[in-house]
């Protein structure tokens, strides 16, 4: 395993054309996050959060600044790269859940697999049962996605980012659809996974009492950091 942080953010900027005008979301934001750590991302919508979370996700690239995610740097590499990187490090956790409805949970679940392998393996399907299992939803494996609960969706949604066994889960707004007990559960299962796996989290929430459950709270404003609790 190679040492240093799992991600490490210099001078981030984004900008964005509104016509002849520009907008910058990101203004020289600088960030670094341990292997291992389970963060909240906080601020008023707007004020930039979604959009770092989609450049550590490789999904979106930076105007300006260096992006390392366990010690690669990510700013500059191509899109095959960049797929591959993100495939094989990167979860997602997203406020819709985004589970394909006529697939079962357990194919949502061993999608990414599938897309990286180009196949369907049985491995893959051994895994997906267990990760279902360990959500507490082994007794929906085949449940199509659209036969689920919000709460049973977003658990599912939490399997699949485990998927492929990444460093780093990028989570936006997962509990923002869901009732408090649904939410309560979510975030109990993140936490438990971070403790057990040392998998790292960047969660991006407005909601406080989500945010007081992760060891970390980063408050951003206006496309800047304003606060680190670290």
């Amino acid at each position: 395993m190679i040492d240093g942080p799992l991600v490490e953010v210099h001078d981030l900027t984004k900008d964005y054309e509104e016509g002849d005008n520009v907008a910058r979301v990101l203004k020289g934001v600088q960030l670094e996050v341990a292997r291992g750590e389970l963060v909240a991302l906080l601020g008023p919508s707007g004020s930039g959060k979604s959009t770092l979370l989609n450049i550590l996700g490789t999904l979106m690239r930076p105007t300006a600044g260096s992006v390392r995610i366990l010690g690669q740097s990510l700013v500059g590499a191509d899109d095959f790269v960049l797929t591959e990187f993100r495939n094989r490090h990167i979860g997602f956790v997203f406020q819709a859940h985004l589970l394909l409805p006529d697939f079962t949970a357990l194919e949502n679940v061993m999608f990414p697999a599938a897309a990286r392998h180009g196949r369907e393996r049985r491995e893959d399907r051994a895994r997906g049962s267990e990760l279902l299992d360990r959500v507490g939803l082994s007794d929906r494996r085949d449940y199509l996605a659209s036969q689920l609960s919000g709460g049973q969706k977003q658990r599912v949604a939490v399997a699949r980012s485990l998927m492929n066994a990444p460093e780093l889960v990028l989570a936006d707004e997962p509990t923002g659809n869901l009732d408090r007990e649904s939410a309560d559960r979510v975030m109990q299962l993140l936490t438990e996974i971070n403790t057990s796996d040392g998998t790292g989290f960047l969660i991006s929430t407005h909601d406080e009492k989500i945010a007081a459950r992760c060891r970390r709270q980063i408050y951003m404003v206006d496309g800047k950091i304003a606060h680190d609790s670290r």
